[in-house]
């Protein structure tokens, strides 16, 4: 039997994805027919963006499941339209990229590289940082990306707490949870790293009041949603020194607007939400693995619990 998967993204998403697909979904031993202009009736799976031309499901009376193409689902979770079950992107290639970026903007912050960077001056500075056994790191979210994350600054020495809503347990981390849980996570943090999702209960988790629990002088890195940050309240923080930098990827409004406050703030450093990119190439597989499974009556990966939205 013919599997058909509507492939519903972005045109240019199709140039990229159509032959990494078609060979993922061959290694998994389907028969399909990927297109991107199936009849609804007729579509068993869909590959979709958020920001897709489909926003309402109903048509797809034979849908099996939405396989979200991005790790964040706030955009789909909530459309009343969908009914199916949604399995949101854990893929290693975009889990390596976050690894990466976060390590590196830690360390970045950690050794004060900046400084050296920027003070070109012929000022003989020696300023000799801690070990990273000094520098007490938060992340709040763990989550396949922050826990990832946590297990590699741990393996440099970092001592790390995490914080989630539910509890966690994770060799070398100290775990927090729910509110009181917050409050201790962010009392020791030096360097703070924000993975959550973007749901009711994270929005604006970093407000005045949590932004005053951290020691003065932390910094705060951000690739995981902007709604988890209050704009105003962390510049109020910057200018009286409660918070010392910002790095951040990601806003409430993308591309981020060119008079916004944050470009020529000189402790805001802006990246364009390039912390990580879903690959296409493994992103493939495990669609590829999510729709064997389906056919086979095994149960889908990475299923969305719609009830928390993500």
């Amino acid at each position: 039997m013919t599997v058909n998967i509507l492939f519903a993204a972005r045109a240019e998403r199709w140039d990229t994805y159509r032959q990494p697909l078609t060979e993922a979904l061959t290694a998994a031993g389907l028969r399909f027919d990927l297109r991107t202009d199936f009849a609804p009736d007729q579509v068993d799976y869909i590959v979709y963006a958020p920001n897709s031309d489909v926003q309402d499901f109903t048509p797809y009376t034979g849908l099996k499941a939405v396989l979200n193409l991005w790790a964040g689902v706030e955009d789909v979770a909530p459309n009343p339209t969908l009914t199916v079950p949604l399995a949101r992107m854990v893929d290693d290639g975009l889990t390596r990229g976050m690894v990466e970026w976060v390590t590196g903007h830690v360390l970045r912050h950690h050794l004060d590289i900046d400084t050296y960077i920027h003070g070109q001056d012929g000022i003989w500075r020696r300023d000799i940082p801690p070990l990273a056994g000094d520098r007490p790191v938060t992340i709040l979210g763990l989550g396949t990306l922050g826990q990832a994350c946590a297990a590699a600054l741990t393996s440099l020495g970092f001592p790390v707490t995490g914080w989630s809503r539910s509890a966690k347990d994770m060799p070398g981390v100290t775990c927090r949870h729910g509110a009181d849980g917050l409050t201790q996570a962010l009392a020791t943090a030096q360097i703070v790293v924000l993975l959550l999702p973007d749901t009711a209960a994270t929005t604006d988790i970093l407000n005045a009041e949590t932004l005053s629990l951290l020691p003065r002088g932390a910094v705060i890195i951000n690739p995981g949603r902007g709604p988890l940050i209050d704009d105003d309240a962390l510049l109020a923080a910057l200018e009286t020194g409660q918070v010392a930098h910002a790095t951040l990827d990601v806003f409430r409004t993308e591309p981020l607007p060119a008079d916004h406050a944050y470009w020529s703030h000189p402790q805001v450093t802006v990246t364009p939400h390039i912390a990580s990119e879903t690959r296409p190439e493994t992103a493939s597989r495990v669609i590829a693995e999510n729709i064997r499974r389906g056919e086979a009556g095994a149960g889908f990966l990475h299923l969305v619990d719609r009830s928390l939205g993500y």
